[in-house]
């Protein structure tokens, strides 16, 4: 059975066609993992929000000379 063409049909073709679709599917369950791994990380930040978070800059680690330069 041929495949795809110029295929020929001896032993090294399904190691190969096995390889391709194992390689897809480790693929696939990473970009599945770090989705999951994104939403989860996003829900735990927004879960453990506090009042200064609603400000802009809350939480960067600025330089004491930036203050009140008007920049």
């Amino acid at each position: 059975m041929i495949v795809l063409p110029g295929q020929r049909k001896d032993d090294e073709s399904p190691v190969a066609l096995k390889a391709i679709g194992w390689t897809s599917v480790a693929v696939g369950v990473v970009a599945l993992g770090l989705y999951v791994g994104r939403e989860l990380r996003q829900r735990y930040k927004f879960n453990r929000r506090t009042p200064y978070d609603l400000y802009s800059h809350a939480g960067d680690q600025m330089q004491s000379a930036e203050y009140g330069m008007g920049i």
